[in-house]
């Protein structure tokens, strides 16, 4: 299990060989995969409302060290994968380990924020929609899944 920090460096950086080959992948896999693991999120959610207020918009998701920028439309109802060159509403970044630690509930999206590990570019309000959207999720099968995936990472460093 990731241990949460609240200051300073992320706990882990993915190594440079991995890193190196994931920034070389074609985006739109990765994009599909969190497409995919969003809806599946958001299809449990009672209010929808925000989804809504996503409408048209593009979101960049950069993981900063895998390289790794990740583009998603949202329809209103559901997430799709985008495409690399459309121009983004908001663009979230941060480091594998960071987002890891969003996704699993164990560190909140603001002291992430202030500690400069996290950055919102773009378009302040449909930052925060996301934010409050993927608060209002249920991630616990995502939990699961991050655990082990921090596993392996853990295991790769090693």
């Amino acid at each position: 299990m990731i241990g949460a920090q609240s200051a300073g460096a992320p706990p882990w950086r993915l190594p440079s060989p991995v890193a190196g080959l994931v920034a070389r992948l074609p985006q739109v896999v990765p994009s599909a995969a969190l497409a995919a693991a969003l809806n599946v999120a958001i299809a449990r959610m009672r209010d929808r409302e925000a989804l809504a207020a996503l409408r048209g918009r593009v979101v960049r998701v950069v993981v900063r060290d895998a390289g790794l920028t990740l583009t998603l439309r949202c329809t209103g109802s559901r997430v799709h994968p985008g495409s690399t060159t459309a121009a983004a509403d908001v663009t979230i970044s941060a480091c594998a380990a960071d987002f890891l630690l969003l996704a699993a509930r164990k560190e909140d999206a603001d002291t992430l924020f202030f500690a400069r590990r996290l950055a919102i570019e773009g378009d302040t309000d449909t930052g925060l929609v996301v934010k409050n959207l993927l608060d209002a999720a249920d991630l616990s099968r995502l939990t699961q899944l991050v655990d082990r995936a921090s596993t392996l990472l853990r295991g790769l460093r090693a």
